[in-house]
């Protein structure tokens, strides 16, 4: 079952992967070693009981000129979002084994779906003294849950007032990563030069790769995630926002393609991806039980 869920994902990569415009390499991008350790200091607490590995966004309405968002009556609050993508090395402390495909403490974690993450929410929030954000019963069919191909469909609500970690909402993750109030209207999340920020599928191996996407060449190049923090952040301090592992959001995929409630929102773009769906104002989907070795996530709290 998963390598068929691993196939489909790859198919559905190919077909965002053509007709954009080369971006010019970053020369030194292929010299940084594809295991090397960044210095992430996750377990530390700081006085305001937040993560320093949290950083506090500024709420306010959308100020990149790229955004979808853009014009649009929407403001967010503050709120805290993870400096970093969730390491296998977090994980493990919560859950107790790594599901990934790709080994090593300070990679992303992957292979997780969103109910996966949406467990580690509440068990990292539950061992740290705070209150689960999530209520999850596994015994009630989800009635808003359309999906054609989910068997799960546990039903998931929100816990009002909770302090504990949780995902990013579609608007969060596209504020955070567009800058928010410090945004320089980049295509990416902190630059328009995709190998200044992002790990995928040209830079995301041993050489950068030419031509056209084929997963031949991605498997040869032995392409895989990359260690967090390696690339240059964005406006906010915000590192991987655009590449090396998809990110779950909440919501439910919104569009004409597909039925609302089959598929949940996920942001970024990949190491398997093309640039196309690494924009930070592309909206990509997946179904909430899926998983892939270039599917992770990052968490937020509340402000």
């Amino acid at each position: 079952m998963r390598k068929l869920i691993v196939c489909s994902l790859l198919t559905a990569l190919v077909m965002v992967s053509a007709c954009t415009e080369e971006p010019q390499p970053d020369k030194n991008a292929q010299n940084q070693p594809a295991q090397a350790e960044a210095v992430v200091q996750s377990s530390a607490k700081p006085e305001n009981n937040k993560d320093d590995s949290f950083v506090l966004v500024k709420g306010g309405a959308f100020a990149n000129k790229k955004s979808s968002y853009y014009g649009k009556d929407t403001k967010l609050p503050d709120f805290y979002i993870g400096k970093y993508e969730v390491t296998q090395e977090e994980w493990v402390n919560v859950m107790g084994s790594n599901p990934s495909q790709f080994n090593g403490g300070k990679l992303p974690v992957e292979m997780v779906s969103w109910y996966d993450v949406i467990e580690y929410c509440n068990a990292r929030s539950v061992k740290e003294g705070l209150k689960p954000y999530y209520s999850i019963d596994k015994n009630t069919k989800d009635p808003n849950n359309r999906s054609e191909h989910d068997q799960l469909k546990w039903t998931v609500t929100i816990n009002e007032g909770a302090n504990g970690y949780r995902l990013p909402t579609e608007a969060e993750w596209e504020y955070a990563a567009s800058g928010g109030q410090k945004s320089g209207s980049f295509t990416y999340s902190g630059s328009n030069n995709v190998n200044e920020v992002a790990w995928y599928w040209r830079n995301a191996g041993d050489k950068y790769l030419e031509g056209d996407w084929t997963w031949p060449a991605i498997e040869n190049n032995h392409d895989a995630t990359k260690t967090i923090g390696i690339k240059k952040p964005n406006e906010l301090g915000l590192y991987d926002m655009t590449g090396n592992v998809r990110e779950w959001c909440w919501d439910w995929y919104v569009g004409q393609d597909v039925p609302q409630g089959a598929m949940r929102v996920v942001k970024g773009g990949g190491w398997i991806g093309d640039i196309g769906s690494a924009v930070s104002a592309f909206r990509g989907k997946f179904e909430p039980n899926g998983f892939g070795p270039d599917q992770g996530f990052r968490l937020v709290r509340g402000e």
